[in-house]
Parts: structure tokens; C-alpha cells; sequence
């Protein structure tokens, strides 16, 4: 009989009554009525065209053909159970692998990812720096990534995001609304004349902004620890960012426990 073919439902009901040798024992085992069992084992039967037990007055009794297979049987069922135990345990690995943009990194994610596994000693984190484009989960070993801009797009890519995201204005305790501009990517429409430095990423702007080399508008996530700790204030109030940090995984991964539970703290922890 090709795989495909195989009656495994029914084959679970005949291995667990051969085993008991009672159709009553096996309900109970299998959270059935002893009726179901019997209409199992006798459609069964007629499937294999074997006949499987004795009907005996108080008990049961394996034909020769039944008791010839049954080893074979359990040790198939053996194999699916240890099938089954290998692939729960490479979805509950305790590492996280994650892909986020530098400055998220520096200024939010690294702190946030302390926090957690503080909660959660026997978890280790990889983290991978991720500025724009496709990320191929796949290829990365990847658990998560996030991503600042629009809602996934890519098929088979869902996404959670962290709450609206302004940009804010930030410079050294003391700059004024005058210092000079500090430019980077995620704010390509800084409100300047002319910009006296461009840095890479966002993380840096606030960096440079902090030493005093004057001002940068960045997303507020990124500034809110630096604030915090007094190594910049806000100059402005936020304006809309124009998109959003996105945590987004393959539905595979959305299965995992380990990845829906950092999601939760995570969106927990930037509200």
C-alpha cells in the first residue's frame, strides 16, 4: 500500500486494542467510545482484507497475521514519535537569530534584549545588522527582522510593528534651535538650508549631535535612551515619521513560541 494510502488513524486504533487486548481499555487510551474502536478495526480489516483479532467471551485475540505485524507497527509509531520530539526541539532552540538596522541596535534593540533575557536566562540572541531592502530569512538562519518603513509586502512575510514613530529633533544640552544640521538616510528632508554633516545611519547623527556638532532629526525610538540620559534634548516636537518599525517573520517562524513571545515584550516595550 503506497504511503499516501495508509490508514494511520485506524492503524493508531489497532495498535493501542492489540496492546490492551480490549477494545474498551483502547477507547479509554484513545478518548473514544468502544464502539468508534470497533468500527475502526472492523474498516480497517476490510481495507487489509485481513481479519486482525479473535472475538473471544471476555477478551481478545490476535490472528497470526495481526500478531506478526504488530512489532513492525510499533516500531513505526516509535519513529514518528522521535520524528516529532527532533522537530520540536529545533523550534524550541533557545537562540534567537534577529536582523535589525545598526542604530536600532545600538540606541533601542540591545537594551530591550538585555531586559529580556534577564527574564529568560537560558536564551541567547544573534543579531545581525540590516539596513534596507529583502531580507532572505532563509538563507540568514533568521527567527525575526525589523525593519523601519511600510507594512511587508513580500508573500509569505507578516509583520508586527512597534506604534507610531515621529521624528524628533535632537542636539547637545545647551544647542539651540540654530546649530547646524546634522543629516543621515531615515531623514532625507532635513529641515535645513544646507547640512554640515551626513552620517550613515540615524544612530550615529545622534552621536555626532550629542559631541556637539549640532543638531539631527531622528525617529524618537532611537533618541529616547540618549534623551533619558541627558546626553541630548529635544529641540521640536515629533513630526509624523512616514513609516513605522516593522518586526516581520515568515509564517513559519510566527509559529514558534520563542518568536511570539520576544515580539510581545517587544511591542510591550516601545508603547
Amino acid at each position: 500500500m503506497k504511503r499516501t494510502h495508509l490508514p494511520l488513524n485506524a492503524l493508531r486504533v489497532f495498535e493501542a486494542s492489540a496492546r490492551h487486548l480490549s477494545f474498551t481499555r483502547a477507547a479509554d487510551e484513545l478518548a473514544v467510545t468502544p464502539a468508534a474502536v470497533g468500527q475502526q478495526i472492523r474498516a480497517l480489516e476490510e481495507t487489509l482484507g485481513v481479519v486482525l483479532f479473535r472475538r473471544l467471551t471476555r477478551n481478545l485475540e490476535l490472528t497470526p497475521e495481526a500478531e506478526q505485524a504488530l512489532p513492525a507497527l510499533q516500531q513505526g509509531f516509535l519513529a514518528f514519535e522521535e520524528a516529532v520530539r527532533l522537530l520540536q526541539a529545533g523550534q524550541s532552540s533557545k537562540v534567537l537569530n534577529l536582523a535589525a538596522p545598526r542604530a536600532l541596535v545600538a540606541k533601542w534593540l540591545t537594551a530591550k534584549l538585555a531586559d529580556y533575557g534577564r527574564l529568560h536566562r537560558d536564551l541567547r540572541f544573534s543579531v545581525n545588522a540590516h539596513e534596507a531592502g529583502e531580507v532572505d530569512f532563509t538563507q540568514a538562519n533568521l527567527d525575526l527582522a525589523i525593519h523601519f518603513g511600510g507594512e511587508p509586502q513580500a508573500e509569505g512575510i507578516h509583520g508586527r510593528t512597534l506604534g507610531d514613530e515621529a521624528l524628533v529633533t535632537v542636539a547637545a544640552p545647551g544647542a539651540g534651535l540654530d546649530a547646524p544640521c546634522i543629516a543621515h538616510p531615515l531623514d532625507p528632508e532635513t529641515p535645513c538650508v544646507e547640512s554640515a554633516l551626513t552620517l550613515a545611519d540615524p544612530g550615529l547623527a545622534i552621536d555626532a549631535a550629542a559631541a556637539g556638532l549640532g543638531k539631527t532629526r531622528v525617529p524618537a525610538l532611537l533618541a529616547m535612551a540618549d534623551v533619558a540620559a541627558g546626553r541630548v534634548v529635544l529641540l521640536e516636537d515629533g513630526v509624523p515619521a512616514g513609516g513605522q518599525w516593522w518586526l516581520t517573520a515568515p509564517t513559519p517562524q510566527w509559529r514558534q513560541a520563542k518568536v511570539r513571545e520576544l515580539v510581545a515584550f517587544l511591542t510591550g516595550a516601545a508603547g
